[in-house]
């Protein structure tokens, strides 16, 4: 499918809903990239669903006592379990024959990267029927800005203050390797590919998995009106692709689709220089963050 043929079938903003389900008044912080994705996911979804959270800044946007944010229902669940958790209540409905409820399993990349990692391995292999969505900071944002296993490599976090010296993990291409019958990427810059994938993933039987890239303005070290233009710019650059993974068949979404010729990518300094977190960052680290990056692009176009 050329890009042409991709934007015809994307959802049209005359189409989305009126009504928010991310309520006015939560507890984000200006610029949040999280509350972004959390309202553009209600707007695909529906009211009808049904959300399982573990530990992480979307469990203190849901719950400052004794009010929430969200109007639908949220189950707050440990660190680890998301996905567990989530299965549990995909049965409960199934058992009592409870129908047209998307599960949502909304977890931060630490939740799912490395701490979840076993839950969502598990409850793939099973099939569970349900939509799990790593919003992805790239940090343990909520308990202090800790590395994670999404952090990139050469960013500043309170546990790698001189930069972080391994590459960001591929999450979504270890899911793919689940055979699960839907993957994707997606970003807070570009909503209308977001919503697209949702309400796909919404559609598919199985096991979906989404990795979507919020910028995080006190985690990042950038102002909070930029939000929107880092993630484009991540994108522009190729260190965010937005791709989908459909029945094992893999293809670039929207901008990232003409970024496999690198020529018409952004230098990643362009990125890195918006970011107070890149600031310790030498041109060798610059140079070995460029190679990763054109090494990423050149597996993916071995994937299409």
């Amino acid at each position: 499918m050329d890009w042409l043929e991709e934007v015809k079938k994307m959802v049209k903003l005359k189409e989305l809903p009126k009504e928010e389900l991310l309520l006015p008044g939560n507890a984000t912080c200006a610029g949040c990239g999280l509350s972004v994705a959390l309202r553009l996911a209600y707007k695909a979804l529906g009211p009808r669903t049904v959300l399982v959270i573990p530990a992480c800044c979307a469990s203190v946007i849901h719950s400052p006592f004794p009010n929430t944010s969200f109007a639908s229902p949220c189950l707050n669940i440990a660190f680890e379990a998301a996905a567990a958790a989530a299965s549990g209540v995909v049965a409960a409905y199934e058992k009592r024959g409870v129908k047209n409820v998307t599960v949502l399993a909304w977890a931060g990349d630490g939740g799912t990267a490395d701490i979840g990692i076993q839950a969502l391995s598990g409850a793939v292999e099973r099939g569970t029927n349900f939509i799990y969505v790593c919003y992805d900071n790239e940090s343990y944002m909520n308990t202090g800005i800790q590395r994670s296993g999404s952090t990139p490599y050469g960013a500043w976090t309170t546990t790698t203050p001189t930069g972080k010296r391994q590459h960001k993990k591929n999450v979504p291409l270890i899911m793919a390797a689940h055979n699960m019958p839907y993957v994707a990427t997606a970003c807070i810059s570009h909503p209308l590919d977001l919503i697209s994938k949702l309400r796909k993933a919404k559609e598919v039987e199985g096991s979906k998995y989404i990795q979507i890239l919020v910028p995080c303005p006190p985690g990042w070290r950038f102002p909070t009106e930029k939000t929107i233009e880092l993630g484009r710019l991540a994108v522009q650059t190729g260190m965010w692709a937005l791709f989908e993974i459909e029945h094992g068949e893999f293809r670039l979404n929207g901008p990232s689709a003409r970024l496999v010729d690198k020529s018409k990518r952004k230098p990643i300094e362009q990125y890195l220089k918006e970011q107070g977190r890149f600031r310790n960052m030498t041109n060798d680290d610059i140079e070995v963050l460029q190679e990763w990056v054109d090494k990423s692009w050149e597996h993916y176009k071995r994937l299409m």
